[in-house]
């Protein structure tokens, strides 16, 4: 069924996909947000003439659902405009603060709400696979998290790296605050049983690649996902989108999308 659809972020890398995605699917975008082209054609900006909205930097109603792939001092904003507004919310902005989740838990006792640091099919089954290695093997078993990203990637570690930490810690028990090793340099002695490594990795265009090693004396396990195109992330919000359009209130997640 086609959607009305707002899309925070839109003349960004994700927002033109998304946009190019949802519209090929039959869905209309009718509130392309971004904060430096108020007015303009959106048909114009991203060369698709079946584009037919202006460019807004606030959303004033109008959508069943807005997808949001922006920035987390837009991210506020956003919630607050689909709380009024009575739209569903879809979320893929990384770097939010524990106050940008609060908002969201309040929110989702209005309209309903879907934040996911990688909304890919493959990255959502991987989640799933780590935390159950992470309640299946023993203390014996060194993890190590390793992912890289093109160098505009302004936060560190990814939203799926931190995402892939509390899959672990999900299945083993253990804190992510307290367990957690950024990077490691000098004479850290040996290492422990209890700490997980986060190792971030910058350059040229890599889309995304994300690595769990589980590494013991004697053998390893290593589960990896590498993204080769930003449109299977576009793919997943479009689904996203169609799938909670009228859904009632709540949080949901990729895992109930997908049906995993």
């Amino acid at each position: 069924m086609p959607h009305l659809i707002a899309v925070s972020g839109a003349l960004g890398r994700m927002g033109r996909r998304i946009a190019d995605i949802a519209t090929n699917a039959g869905h209309t975008i009718v509130a392309p947000i971004d904060m430096k082209h108020a007015g303009e054609s959106f048909a114009a900006l991203v060369s698709d003439v079946r584009q037919k909205a202006s460019v807004v930097t606030a959303y004033t109603g109008g959508a069943e659902v807005m997808i949001d792939f922006s920035l987390p001092a837009a991210f506020e904003s956003r919630v607050r405009e689909c709380l009024k507004h009575k739209t569903a919310f879809v979320s893929g902005t990384t770097g939010l603060l524990a106050a940008h989740f609060d908002l969201l838990d309040k929110a989702a006792q209005e309209i309903p709400v879907l934040w996911a640091a990688n909304m890919s099919t493959g990255v959502n089954l991987l989640l799933g696979l780590v935390k159950q290695c992470a309640a299946i093997l023993s203390d014996d078993f060194d993890i190590e998290i390793v992912e890289m990203h093109h160098r505009r990637k302004v936060d560190a570690p990814s939203g799926t790296a931190l995402a892939l930490l509390h899959a672990i810690c999900a299945g083993n028990g253990s804190n992510a605050g307290e367990v957690v090793r950024h990077g490691r340099a000098g004479h850290t002695g040996e290492r422990t049983r209890k700490e997980i490594g986060m190792h971030a990795l910058r350059g040229g265009d890599v889309v995304g690649d994300h690595r769990v090693m589980f590494a013991t004396e004697g053998e390893s396990i290593e589960l990896v996902h590498r993204a080769t195109s930003r449109d299977t992330f576009a793919a997943g919000a479009v689904r996203a989108a169609e799938w909670i359009a009228h859904k009632p209130p709540g949080r949901y997640s990729m895992a109930q999308v997908l049906g995993l």
